[in-house]
């Protein structure tokens, strides 16, 4: 059954860079705040940095509920299934922070993304998670399912901003300066772009 792993490497590195889609999952320290889960996707939008971290682009979205959850404690838990192929669910639970685009980190970390360009999509942030217990399990119960392609509708949509009216787009969001339980989300006006 389920086996613990000491690092993100072999095996399972390549099993988690096959997936096109995994899930986040954050929630705030109170008790009855809002838990968030995410599907996450875009082929080039997640990197395995080394064998205990990984990290994501957070891209523009009717939310800001990860970013809020990140800042307050730092807890996240990241899950990837196997549609396809042996049935596999990888978990890595951890520590998260978002490195947002006026961070010194920020252009070094996005380096680590070549096949996206940042401007086509609303890009907020890096996402960057130290693992603290990685685990996998079986999936017997995941159904097969096949990916056909990436949508291109978010690339789309957020292509024709610029930094300025994205930070209006965002402004008028009711949750992305603050989450669904009023804590801090993305900064606004967003930071400037460091590269």
């Amino acid at each position: 059954m389920g086996k613990t792993y000491e690092r993100i490497d072999g095996r399972l590195r390549t099993f988690i860079e096959a997936q096109p889609v995994f899930f986040t999952a954050t929630a705030p320290l109170s008790g009855d705040g809002t838990v968030n889960l995410s599907p996450k996707g875009l082929t080039g939008s997640f990197a395995v940095l080394d064998e205990l971290t990984v990290a994501y682009l957070d891209f523009a979205g009717s939310t800001a509920e990860t970013i809020a959850h990140l800042r307050e404690n730092g807890r996240i838990t990241l899950m990837w299934c196997a549609f396809q192929g042996p049935p596999t669910i990888v978990r890595v639970h951890g520590r998260g922070e978002p490195v947002f685009r006026d961070d010194p980190r920020f252009p070094g970390l996005l380096a680590r993304f070549p096949d996206i360009d940042p401007t086509r999509h609303g890009l907020r942030a890096i996402v960057v998670v130290t693992a603290e217990l990685v685990r996998d399990s079986c999936g017997y119960a995941v159904p097969f399912m096949t990916y056909d392609e990436d949508r291109d509708l978010h690339a789309r949509r957020f292509a024709r901003e610029d930094d300025t009216s994205l930070s209006a787009y965002f402004e008028k969001k009711e949750h992305v300066a603050s989450s669904l339980d009023g804590l801090p989300g993305l900064p606004l006006p967003l930071p400037p772009r460091s590269v």
